[in-house]
């Protein structure tokens, strides 16, 4: 065995006993951009699929941060170990982020039993960061019961996070705007599980009759999707709702593992999701490497007219 196999063997151990040490130092080389860890991100995924993969979305300011504290307080007290992996937005100068998250979410950082990593989105659109993927493939092979993910604030169609969760809430407040604009956010694909929070302000009550009609007119377009999705009042900075929020996300992952044909829809439309968002990479990748030829060579056939695009892209996708 070479010592890089040897190496790989060692950091996969750790990771699989729960090493926090470990997970850090990998997911900044992911980060990175590192290509060496490929072989170690294949084996983690064949050793994966641990935990529940929960988004948390919602646009700026409507307290994901805050109501996700919150969540992770009632799931250690129910005994549960929770990872948090919370994307912010990113200079787009600098690519530094302030990480926010953390602050928000600062009392659970001395418990063994929470993880919690900041990822700046570095301008990625769709709400979360390239590297989601893989740190979701490192964290899902650790011994973690409930794996949170926090969008950046999203606008109407940055809707990655539906991908790579099984259960998506998504987060509404009062001063959200009227009926129209949340059609227009497209909410009723989104969310399994809608919160109205902040649910104090006077419009509250408003804000989720109208989340419930709009519920029930999704259901009356879309027959098939038999899931009912709830809309909880919480008010974060106090856990109010909170209970009831942990309770509508059980029932959903319990109507999912109910139905195993439409569980495995979803495996499989996350799969085809991750296929592409690897093999756009690798070719952004290509394309950045400096490697002219590669490119260069193709042109001229097409300035020519002798071939099509579509004949030298599926030429250079079997190259790949």
């Amino acid at each position: 065995m070479t010592n890089g196999a040897r190496d790989e063997n060692v950091t996969l151990e750790a990771l699989c006993r729960g090493d926090v040490r470990t997970c850090a130092r990998l997911l900044t080389r992911i980060e990175r951009g590192e290509e060496a860890v490929i072989p170690l991100l294949q084996a983690l995924y064949r050793a994966g699929g641990n935990g529940r993969v929960i988004g948390v979305t919602g646009p700026p300011g409507a307290g994901k941060s805050s109501l996700i504290s919150c969540l992770i307080g009632a799931w250690r007290r129910r005994g549960l170990r929770v990872a948090v992996l919370a994307i912010d937005p990113s200079s787009p100068f600098t690519g530094g982020a302030v990480l926010g998250d953390r602050l928000r979410m600062v009392e659970h950082g001395c418990d063994d039993g929470v993880f919690i990593r900041s990822m700046a989105s570095r301008g990625q659109l769709g709400g979360l960061a390239r590297a989601a993927g893989d740190a979701l493939t490192v964290l899902e092979a650790m011994p973690w019961d409930v794996i949170l993910v926090e969008t950046v604030g999203v606008g109407q169609n940055e809707t990655d996070i539906m991908r790579h969760a099984a259960v998506v809430v998504l987060l509404q407040t009062p001063l959200g705007g009227d009926e129209v604009q949340a059609v227009k956010a497209g909410i009723i694909e989104i969310g399994d599980v809608y919160v109205v929070n902040k649910s104090d302000h006077p419009a509250a009550d408003r804000t989720c009759r109208q989340l419930r009609e709009m519920i029930a007119r999704g259901s009356r377009l879309r027959p098939d999707r038999d899931w009912q999705p709830p809309v909880i009042k919480t008010q974060a900075h106090l856990g109010v709702g909170v209970a009831e929020l942990v309770d509508a996300i059980d029932g959903c992952f319990a109507h999912q593992n109910a139905d195993p044909e439409a569980a495995r829809r979803y495996m499989s439309d996350r799969a085809r999701h991750r296929i592409g968002e690897i093999l756009r990479d690798r070719l952004d990748r290509r394309l950045r490497s400096g490697d002219e030829g590669w490119l260069e060579g193709s042109i001229e056939p097409v300035v020519s007219r002798e071939k099509d695009p579509y004949t030298v892209v599926a030429e250079m996708l079997s190259r790949l």
